[in-house]
């Protein structure tokens, strides 16, 4: 716990919820030219994912009030904002793609349903509350690992430039994925603040990651079935290796080979490398700075 500590006091990070103003109108169905599976694997990025980050601030929320170091208590404060920013602009997005003609609702419905019924709060009391808060806590840092680790595929890969991807879509995940780095280890030091059990931590990882790779290839399916367009073709898993192989989207592995990374006894979230790249990356994003102004 210590070893931990020591690493958050090093790496603490101001956490600000950023206004930022992106314009969709321009945006295609499949806004990664040639690529309609890679397309709705993106999707799932910023059209189903935002309802388990309003669980997890909730969360942090009904958490605030056992964190007394102040700065975490900030940058807690600051990962809530953050988080409510993502769900109003993936919100934006959502709309214009429905309005495209792509049924997004049922699975976000959907979504939104099955995370109030897991990862709800349930009503408890008492010993049970906290328990139940503490295996949250555990689930969520698990979740914000692998955002984080994405965050920084994004900001570090230029295949999607080259594929050609919508600017205004480019900047939207690029812009996400910076903010997950910038606040990879909030949950993960409130939840070793609160409670910091490795056997909790444990299995928060090895449930979290392949329920998170079923999720993802379960919501991209329906996307991929909703899309009207005729060129989309019939046969998604072809395209799902080929986007993979050509470095269009994260490899799935991924949700495999970073377990043995986050069980490493003494891990700490800034493990993960330096975040210079994600705040280089908010300095000059277009709608950030348009966001400014």
């Amino acid at each position: 716990m210590a070893e931990v500590k020591a690493k958050y006091d090093d790496q603490a990070h101001a956490i600000n919820a950023r206004n930022v103003t992106f314009d969709f109108d321009s945006v295609p169905m499949h806004y990664i030219p040639g690529e309609p599976f890679a397309t709705h694997i993106i999707n799932v990025m910023h059209l189903v994912l935002p309802e388990g980050e309003r669980a997890m601030a909730d969360c942090l929320a009904e958490a605030l009030p056992l964190i007394d170091d102040e700065r975490l208590r900030e940058e807690v404060a600051g990962f809530v904002g953050q988080e409510a920013m993502h769900a109003s602009s993936h919100e934006l997005a959502r709309n214009h793609l429905e309005k495209l003609g792509l049924d997004v609702g049922p699975m976000v419905d959907a979504m939104a349903w099955l995370v109030d019924r897991i990862l709800g709060d349930h009503g408890l009391s008492g010993r049970a509350k906290h328990e139940w808060l503490c295996e949250r806590l555990a689930l969520f840092a698990a979740m914000e690992h692998y955002t984080a680790v994405i965050g920084e595929w994004l900001l570090t890969q230029d295949q999607l430039e080259k594929k050609g991807m919508h600017p205004a879509m480019l900047d939207l995940i690029r812009w996400h994925g910076a903010e997950e780095v910038e606040h990879r280890s909030v949950v993960f030091d409130a939840y070793m603040h609160v409670d910091g059990s490795y056997a909790r931590k444990a299995r928060g990882a090895l449930i979290t990651s392949p329920a998170l790779l079923a999720l993802f290839i379960v919501s991209a399916d329906y996307l991929f079935r909703k899309d009207p367009t005729a060129a989309k073709g019939r046969f998604w898993p072809w395209q799902f290796a080929r986007a993979t192989w050509q470095g269009t989207i994260p490899s799935f592995t991924t949700f495999f080979t970073e377990i043995p990374r986050y069980l490493r006894p003494g891990f700490h979230p800034s493990q993960l490398g330096p975040m210079d790249n994600a705040i280089r990356y908010l300095a000059q994003s277009p709608a950030a700075r348009a966001g400014e102004s």
